[in-house]
């Protein structure tokens, strides 16, 4: 979805130091939602287990910290109320509260969400990247990362790669794909993992099983009437491929 540059820090440039133990500047990613997608296959399981936030981003000389919940986008003032922890106010005056032990940022229980824990973004990030970048290009690099063969469908015994940055190769009558985290995607598709593939400037849906090394994508079937919110259910299998 979105073009990285890869950021070379020579050791005499400044600002590529590991940041201090108790500086939470920086991007911070919902490590266990990835890492709970890759082991089970199942996305839409491991985001509401361990989500719903997927990545904060924490300027404390702004006083300013964000995060995505994949869907919203919500920014609000940073404060310090103690060695290692934080206060956010957002808009409305409700709170969140940040504690910092060690490589980990954790997120504390509140009345709004379960308690979430982030680990620092591989690299400290382009400032310009749209909030939530950071994790997408994890997620896409930890679960759809490396060769696939496709073993059925269209382009039969090619090589499939899924990038990132939201490019595919390989994959006939697709150039771009993104995996459906929140939003009306998810309503749309229910209990249902889907993706988006775009060629050009032509995209639509689909639904996917992801088991262990092999990825079944399916067509997205509308059950619902023409003036409803559609409903996917899965259609035929489209293609089945295998990670080498």
């Amino acid at each position: 979805m979105r073009l990285f540059s890869l950021l070379l820090c020579g050791a005499l440039l400044t600002g590529c130091a590991s940041p201090p133990p108790d500086d939470p500047g920086g991007t911070w990613i919902n490590q266990a939602a990835i890492d709970a997608a890759r082991e089970s296959g199942r996305l839409r399981e491991a985001l509401l287990a361990y989500g719903p936030n997927l990545e904060w981003q924490i300027h404390p000389e702004r006083q300013q910290a964000s995060y995505s919940n994949g869907f919203e986008l919500v920014e609000g003032r940073l404060q310090a109320v103690g060695a290692g922890q934080w206060q956010v106010t957002f808009y409305g005056d409700y709170e969140e509260q940040l504690r910092l032990q060690g490589d980990q940022l954790t997120q504390v229980a509140s009345g709004y969400w379960p308690e979430q824990r982030f680990a620092r973004a591989p690299t400290r990030g382009d400032e310009q990247a749209p909030l939530g970048s950071s994790f997408e290009q994890a997620l896409y690099r930890d679960y759809l990362g490396g060769d696939w063969l496709i073993e059925e469908g269209q382009g039969q015994g090619g090589l499939v790669r899924f990038i990132d940055n939201g490019q595919v190769q390989g994959l006939p009558g697709a150039e771009r794909f993104a995996l459906c985290l929140a939003g009306d995607c998810a309503a749309m598709s229910g209990e249902h993992d889907s993706l988006w593939l775009q060629a050009g400037d032509q995209g639509s849906p689909w639904l996917f099983v992801h088991e262990g090394n092999r990825l079944r994508i399916f067509e997205a079937h509308n059950r619902a009437q023409f003036d409803e919110m559609p409903e996917y259910q899965p259609g035929p299998q489209r293609w089945l491929l295998k990670r080498r």
